[in-house]
């Protein structure tokens, strides 16, 4: 098997809701696991998400899960998750979806260097770049 690499997303108690939201963005199938369905019945934390993996439409891996309260919870700083391609309607969709209820830190419109591209927050704190490369013509 080869290797992936696929972001493992960390939340503060509302891992559930933001994986839900992931799957209405992107599509795919969502398997979550709360702390109890792996042995914690009697913790705090059972209730939230352990482990959570959302395999998407376009064969996007993200997981993610709550961080137990006995732990100290990092918001997500100095990373961007970026999507790019020429499928731009797709991809555009991606962005509406996800700049809707977040916050855009740089509109996606069309860059000095041809693509589409832009930045922004969603509503979970992590932050999104999305490029739509422009088609090269042929010569």
């Amino acid at each position: 098997m080869a290797s992936r690499l696929n972001p493992y997303l960390s939340f503060n108690g509302n891992a559930r809701q933001a994986m839900e939201f992931y799957a209405g963005v992107f599509g795919g199938d969502l398997a979550s696991n709360t702390f109890a369905e792996f042995g914690a019945a009697d913790s705090p934390d059972a209730d939230r998400i352990m482990h959570a993996m959302l395999e998407t439409d376009a064969g996007y891996t993200i997981m993610g899960a709550d961080v137990p309260s006995g732990m100290e919870y990092r918001p997500m700083a100095g990373v961007s998750l970026s999507l790019s391609g020429d499928d731009a309607d797709v991809l555009r969709g991606y962005w509406e979806k996800l700049s809707a209820s977040g916050t855009t830190t740089m509109p996606l419109q069309k860059q000095a260097w041809g693509d589409e591209f832009g930045m922004c927050v969603d509503r979970f704190g992590v932050a999104w770049m999305v490029n739509i490369s422009q088609p090269t013509e042929a010569s």
